[in-house]
């Protein structure tokens, strides 16, 4: 999920101000009033702002609110400064791990820097989320290479430009990094809307997951929510009953691994609040 807050003295740098959905308070007790009655146990916070200062903003909003299992911060890879920050951040035990946008790893000046960046998060166990539809696969298996013992997500599955038509497309741009053994795939993006309407029936999806569960499940497949982002296209409960319902068919442990204990691989969360017990289990 994302959390931030534009009526902040700063503002913020994303959700653009015409966005009458987006651009409003998102605090973490919004989430748990929205996702309470769904037994929504904890979340990953993920940061979309560039601005440095911005994580710290989230550690903070997570101190008092245990619903906050983890958080993917916003650094920039390769830059003189990244090791200090990185450090800085690192202290928090609830800094998992950083984000990349458009990721394209630079090749002369500045690869080594930003190679030797990716290591720096391996070595401390911490996760790379990435975000950037097919254009990113082929860094994703660069970074792989790069950097062969950290964990990657990628971002946002199933990508836009795929749909229940062309589900043969999916499995061919992603049968290569599937292979990979620490790339995970978040499904975070699953509603469509045709002729303006929220499709709601999970058969209509089916096509897309199976490939998406062939492909990464049952140990590499996370759920997402994109919270707030999901509710340009569904409110969290309705995105959240069509991925329950296809899932209604896996076995109850199955089920887990999906909607948590991938994540709680992947990440290396902080079993807190609600979570605490659930990760006892």
């Amino acid at each position: 999920i994302h959390v931030y807050d534009p009526t902040r003295p700063q503002g913020v740098p994303w959700p653009p101000r015409d966005s009458e959905v987006l651009y409003l308070p998102h605090r973490p007790a919004r989430f748990v009033e929205l996702t309470e009655r769904l037994g929504v146990a904890g979340a990953v916070v993920v940061e979309a702002s560039p601005w440095v200062e911005d994580n710290q903003w989230v550690l903070d909003a997570a101190k008092d609110n245990p619903i906050i299992v983890g958080f993917i911060g916003n650094l920039e890879l390769g830059r003189p400064e990244f090791a200090v920050q990185l450090k800085r951040f690192a202290a928090n035990p609830l800094f998992r791990g950083l984000r990349l946008r458009g990721v394209t790893l630079p090749k002369g000046p500045g690869q080594d820097a930003f190679e030797a960046d990716l290591k720096r998060l391996a070595d401390r166990r911490l996760t790379l989320d990435v975000v950037g539809e097919t254009a990113i696969l082929a860094d994703v298996l660069r970074i792989a290479k790069a950097a062969p013992d950290l964990r990657v997500v990628i971002d946002h599955l199933p990508f836009r430009q795929w749909n229940k038509d062309n589900v043969a497309q999916m499995r061919d741009a992603l049968k290569e990094v599937a292979q990979l053994p620490k790339v995970y795939i978040k499904i975070s993006d699953v509603p469509r809307q045709v002729g303006g309407r929220l499709v709601e029936d999970p058969e209509f999806y089916r096509p897309g997951l199976d490939v998406l569960w062939n492909l990464f499940g049952p140990d590499r497949a996370i759920y997402g929510s994109n919270w707030p982002v999901s509710d340009l296209v569904a409110p969290y409960d309705s995105m959240y009953r069509i991925v329950a319902g296809y899932f209604a068919g896996k076995t109850d442990a199955a089920r887990q691994k999906f909607f948590w204990k991938n994540s709680l691989a992947a990440y290396s969360w902080v079993p807190r609040g609600k979570a605490a017990g659930l990760a006892s289990e």
